[in-house]
């Protein structure tokens, strides 16, 4: 496969990547887009098709199929205009030999481009050939969309339950399946055999004799276990997973999917061990579904990517991560958050960012979906939430109901951040004889929800100047902890240029090595863990906090010898980063001492 970068930009919030493509695919850069919210897609179609005098008809809830409709034409109109800034960027390059040397000095050694362009130049001075050669040749970056598995939500007309097809997710895929885009689907946040499912009813997504697929799958995961059991319920379905996202579980934006105390470099190394197990596995599955299904068999073997993302922050982990573990691309994602050339951002937002310190970025429980999420203190749909609760007005108005998934009051379902849920649990909570401390908890935990699905896309039409008469103007921000660490606004060529080692954008020489920082922020977490089964205390709650230790620890040494084998290269770099290790193991051993409590302490 012939790429240019060795690094792309995932998804990030619902507006952040929203058009990140039309920004940078004509670099050759893969980026992602969020398909959660149909209502912001087609602001910005009717947005850029007024911008490119492009013909525009607005997609209404009143059409049938609607949500699905809108990702086709939006995807579409990204792909044509990000195509025709493709040709255009092709064309200027390859007018001189200086504008093509520029080009390659751009990319990374590992690009398979430039090792294919450095070969024919080695045997070809024609300048004719080389120039058709090259516009012949060039990648463009992958216009890619991401799925949240999970975020699923029925849907109706009047009161009519309509069929799982019309779900939030399926109305999603089938947007980007019918949608010209030849690139790939993430499908993260967990397993939806419902939507697995779904996937066979499209073409697109099947190899062809040659081993090619339009439409690609990509899962974004955080362990070789949940690869291995996905990749095999696809491939019983005839469908094949081109790549394998690797997440780190806490180092991370957006929602964070803690494992056991699993950490990234011991899963990235058991990637790296069990590869071409995985390849045949789920490949020998895949062949004999597609021959059950009388569908194309591929004449060769189809390809399989790993990549790995969360928490990289400079040259060195990125080539890192590549040297090490064999990674095909390396995500950077909120270093990029500060690169308004790539991603968009309200002004106001990236100011709130470049001042962010370590203390400002926590792991929140705000998201309605119940899982942990990264968040920025002070982020000004934060201050619209507490203004409501101060004024006795707990909740949101919830107008876009994307995460309306909990059932308790209506068969339709309800937001946990939404006004009128938390009326309705507020209302049972003051039923109870509760003491003023134990209500106090409780009505934390019920107001603490903030309305992500809106503010996390809201910051795109603050940055447009478009309406938000529906929205309001509070926008919600999910950087990861890595965030802290980049402090000044930096264009794409500078970002590269950090990325690959030719500048440093960052302005802090203490930044801890990103293992050392996902396993400080685990310990943290197994800190709230055993405060949490100090409060009532479970034999199997003993067993899974054990276990999680248990883990760690493995993990701590893992990284303990892998450090020491790289010491000689960079010797104070490495023995800091023993010395943290060192002080982490204690760490552990004491709070692990704290669950090891007498049995007759457990409730029953």
């Amino acid at each position: 496969m012939t790429h240019a970068h060795s690094f792309h930009i995932p998804v990030m919030g619902i507006g952040f990547t929203i058009d990140s493509p039309l920004k940078v695919s004509q670099f050759g850069i893969d980026s992602v887009i969020s398909l959660v919210d149909d209502i912001l897609l087609e602001k910005l179609r009717k947005m850029y098709s007024g911008k490119y005098d492009l013909p525009y008809q607005e997609i209404t809830v009143n059409i049938e199929d609607f949500r699905a409709k809108r990702i086709t034409s939006y995807l579409d109109m990204i792909q044509d205009l990000a195509q025709e800034k493709f040709e255009n960027f092709k064309n200027t390059t390859t007018e001189t030999a200086d504008g093509i040397r520029s080009y390659f000095n751009s990319l990374p050694d590992s690009s398979t481009f430039k090792k294919e362009f450095f070969q024919l130049s080695e045997h070809s001075f024609n300048f004719t050939e080389i120039k058709d050669w090259v516009k012949e040749r060039m990648p463009m970056g992958s216009i890619d969309v991401n799925i949240m598995t999970k975020v699923d939500k029925d849907n109706y007309i009047k009161k009519e339950k309509l069929s799982s097809e019309f779900n939030d997710a399926h109305a999603a895929l089938r947007g980007f399946a019918n949608s010209k885009l030849n690139s790939s689907v993430v499908l993260s946040a967990g397993m939806n055999p419902r939507l697995y499912s779904y996937l066979e009813q499209f073409d697109d997504f099947y190899p062809d004799t040659d081993g090619n697929i339009k439409k690609k799958i990509v899962l974004k995961v955080s362990d070789y276990r949940s690869a291995m059991i996905q990749g095999k319920f696809l491939a019983k379905k005839g469908i094949w997973v081109s790549e394998y996202r690797i997440e780190s579980g806490l180092n991370c934006g957006g929602h964070a999917f803690a494992t056991d105390g699993h950490l990234m470099g011991p899963i990235l190394h058991q990637f790296k061990e069990n590869k071409q197990e995985l390849i045949d596995t789920v490949y020998d599955l895949l062949i004999s579904s597609l021959q059950l299904k009388e569908r194309t068999i591929p004449n060769q073997p189809l390809s399989l990517k790993i990549t790995a993302q969360g928490g990289v922050g400079t040259a060195a982990e990125h080539q890192f991560l590549i040297d090490e573990y064999n990674v095909d691309s390396v995500g950077w994602g909120s270093a990029f958050l500060l690169v308004p050339e790539a991603t968009t951002v309200d002004k106001g937002t990236l100011d709130r960012l470049v001042k962010a310190k370590e203390e400002d970025l926590y792991l929140s429980n705000i998201s309605p979906l119940g899982i942990p999420f990264h968040s920025l203190k002070g982020n000004t749909k934060d201050v619209e939430k507490a203004a409501r609760i101060s004024d006795g007005k707990p909740g949101s108005p919830c107008p876009k109901k994307f995460v309306a998934l909990n059932k308790d009051f209506s068969e339709k379902g309800l937001c946990t951040a939404s006004r009128q849920y938390q009326n309705k649990k507020l209302k049972q909570l003051k039923s109870k004889d509760l003491s003023q401390t134990e209500y106090d908890y409780h009505f934390h935990k019920i107001t603490e929800k903030s309305c992500t699905c809106v503010g996390l896309g809201t910051s795109a039409l603050l940055a447009y100047n478009l309406d938000t008469k529906i929205e309001g103007e509070g926008v919600s921000v999910c950087p990861g902890p890595n965030m802290a660490y980049f402090s000044k606004v930096s264009t794409l060529d500078e970002m590269m240029r950090h990325i690959y080692g030719e500048t440093n954008v960052m302005s802090h020489p203490n930044r801890p090595n990103m293992f050392i920082k996902e396993l400080h922020i685990y310990l943290e977490y197994y800190k709230e863990q055993i405060s949490e089964f100090k409060m009532m205390p479970t034999a199997k709650r003993r067993k899974q906090l054990l276990s999680f230790s248990s883990n760690l620890m493995e993990g701590i040494g893992y990284y303990k010898n892998l450090f020491e084998a790289k010491k000689d290269k960079a010797l104070p770099y490495y023995n800091l980063a023993l010395q943290q290790l060192k002080e982490s193991r204690t760490f552990l051993s004491l709070l692990t001492e704290e669950v090891e409590i007498p049995e007759d302490n457990f409730a029953s």
